[in-house]
């Protein structure tokens, strides 16, 4: 099986490279972190890349609006090499932060958007698969963490209309088994549709609000005490994976053919 190799962006508030980097590693991949300022002095680095990762955290601090300062210096400085990635048959992924970047960027469409209740917010949710983006092969519900202030979706309602004809929702929140543990609202924030995720370049670049990285381990679920004992109890093994763990094993699939 060939190993993809992975780019994941840094720099200037971005926070989660390393959990990144682990769970693509665990699953196949090799993977660098690279800050956003050497990729835009050296371009070519791209090119032995083929899936590429802006990660979550606070770059430039969210001071200008979540991901828009990073946002743009990727579009004017990187806007045709990534254009020219692309091109080729590759992978993009944003979580969070990174979200926000590819749609301040213009990669994907839309905005994130302070949620309703405008305050940050920690927690996890569940999430039900809306589309067959390779990065989401087989996976039809997951549940997975989020740490967001602005992360309410927002598009004109003839751009949701597009992407509900052109399969571009790609996740939605909804009430599932982990997130009735916190006694709130399936959507957290109130994005549209209950938007969670998008995808464009027919399915290939993925944005998503909720944290994969942060659930790759069962033992990183909120209620993951409680579940052993229920396994215990039942005589069935314990798992070791959580549940985003099966995202990045479908990019790095994607490649093995």
């Amino acid at each position: 099986m060939n190993k993809p190799h992975v780019i994941i962006f840094s720099g200037y508030g971005l926070n989660t490279e390393d959990e990144t980097k682990a769970a693509f590693e665990s699953v196949g991949a090799t993977a660098d972190i690279v800050h956003l300022n050497d990729i835009i002095k050296r371009s070519s680095i791209l090119q032995k890349a083929e899936i590429l990762v802006f990660p979550g955290g606070f770059s430039y601090g969210d001071h200008t609006g979540a991901g828009k300062a990073y946002g743009n210096r990727v579009r004017h400085h990187l806007g045709k090499a990534l254009e020219e990635f692309l091109a080729r048959d590759t992978l993009m992924l944003g979580v969070c932060n990174g979200f926000q970047i590819l749609t301040s960027a213009g990669f994907l469409p839309g905005a994130l958007v302070a949620n309703d209740i405008p305050r940050y917010n920690t927690r996890w949710v569940d999430l039900e698969v809306k589309n067959d983006s390779p990065w989401l092969k087989g996976i039809k519900s997951m549940s997975v963490p989020i740490a967001h202030g602005e992360g309410k979706y927002y598009a004109p309602r003839e751009e949701i209309e597009r992407l509900k004809k052109g399969d571009g929702i790609a996740l939605t929140y909804t009430a599932g088994e982990t997130a009735k543990h916190f006694d709130m609202p399936a959507n957290p924030n109130g994005s549209l549709e209950d938007i969670a995720g998008i995808t464009g370049y027919g399915g290939r670049v993925l944005g998503l609000m909720p944290h994969p990285e942060r659930a790759v381990r069962f033992t990183q679920l909120p209620h993951w005490t409680y579940l052993r004992e229920k396994y215990l109890r039942d005589g069935d093994p314990l798992p070791s994976e959580g549940p985003g763990l099966q995202l990045f094993r479908n990019a790095v699939d994607y490649f093995s053919g």
